[in-house]
């Protein structure tokens, strides 16, 4: 047992070590203090790493994301995206909006490179073009997360990465007697996602926990 618990230790130091792996841009580490003071809990320092690493893959152009918050996903997402790419991001708060406006004003980013939008996820991802989308990013309640994941695949183009943020119901999808509400809605998204012939799935440990697919 004591050796299972050092394990244990020695395992999430490194998890540790690895969310902080980059330093983070002035810009950013404003938008958490944003964040801070409205509650908001964006993603943690290693999801934005990795998203910035992701959309580059891509060669993201355009983009969606459902949950905006004060931004801090959302330049992430744009700093690795090819230099005229345009992000699409929707967020139902109002105040988010604003925050993530202010968020990018202290980046510099040329406003012509967000979209966003105020309203009801599943209403205005209706809206949007099938097909026509490199990268789908969903930082939403797991109560949606099925919806939102279904539209973000009909949006991908052939290659498109969906990614789903705290795909593992902050640890509790790992533990079998966990049953709650929200752990019930991220197993199905994960029995969706991987029974999906259009999709190549992979669940990282970063955060807590990315769902990456990309369609074939």
């Amino acid at each position: 047992m004591k050796n299972q618990h050092s394990q244990h230790s020695v395992k999430h130091s490194s998890w540790a070590y690895a969310e902080q792996h980059a330093e983070e841009e002035p810009a950013l580490v404003q938008a958490r203090r944003r964040a801070e003071n409205l509650g908001v809990q964006p993603v943690s320092q290693g999801v934005a790493s990795l998203l910035t690493v992701l959309a580059a893959s891509a060669r993201a152009h355009a983009l969606v994301e459902v949950g905006t918050g004060v931004g801090v996903s959302s330049l992430a997402l744009l700093r690795g995206a090819t230099p005229d790419a345009v992000l699409t991001s929707i967020d139902y708060e109002a105040d988010h909006i604003h925050a993530a406006r202010e968020t990018f004003r202290d980046a510099r980013l040329a406003s012509a490179r967000t979209r966003l939008i105020t309203g009801r996820a599943e209403q205005v991802l209706a809206r949007l073009t099938t097909g026509g989308y490199d990268l789908v990013f969903v930082d939403a309640e797991a109560a949606h997360a099925v919806e939102y994941a279904e539209q973000g695949i009909r949006l991908l183009r052939p290659s498109g990465l969906l990614i789903i943020n705290d795909a593992l119901d902050h640890d509790r999808l790992a533990r079998p007697a966990v049953r709650d509400d929200s752990t019930q809605q991220m197993r199905e998204l994960e029995r969706r996602v991987l029974e999906d012939d259009r999709l190549r799935t992979a669940m990282l440990g970063t955060g807590s926990g990315l769902l990456v697919a990309v369609r074939r």
